[in-house]
């Protein structure tokens, strides 16, 4: 098994908020992450696809058609937008780098056609990401 990775970045902002408290338990819990306003970050993402080459192209997967799953799948939908209000899949969620990666495992998986999805790695800093496994980090469960 080869396991194949593919980069892109994009920014977006966001607000850590939860409704169901109250304004002073989310500046407590979110801290300025709560900022009214929300603030941005320039994201960096990681797909690694796992797969057999193929013995024809020598390919886990045809790269330009990864590139067109991120570009429709991610970069239409998340890049320079305000996360909390543009991305209909995060309503009702907080936009963590945890949940934002979830919601990109669960939108790229079902496209790709050749290989297996393995990870999604999403950072929000360079001293910060969230990893989606397809059967968890440890081998169980789900991503």
């Amino acid at each position: 098994m080869v396991l194949l990775t593919r980069k892109i970045e994009f920014c977006a902002s966001h607000i850590y908020h939860n409704p169901d408290l109250s304004p002073e338990e989310n500046r407590r819990v979110f801290g300025k992450c709560n900022n009214p306003h929300g603030h941005g970050h320039n994201y960096t993402l990681e797909v690694t696809v796992a797969g057999e080459p193929d013995p024809v192209t020598g390919m886990v997967l045809n790269l330009a058609d990864l590139k067109q799953i991120l570009e429709r799948e991610v970069m239409q939908r998340m890049d320079h937008r305000h996360l909390n209000y543009e991305v209909p899949e995060l309503a009702g969620q907080i936009p963590t780098c945890e949940n934002v990666a979830r919601l990109i495992w669960q939108l790229i998986e079902p496209r790709i056609k050749q290989g297996k999805l393995h990870r999604v790695r999403l950072y929000e800093s360079a001293d910060l990401f969230a990893d989606c496994y397809r059967n968890g980090a440890n081998g169980a469960g789900n991503a």
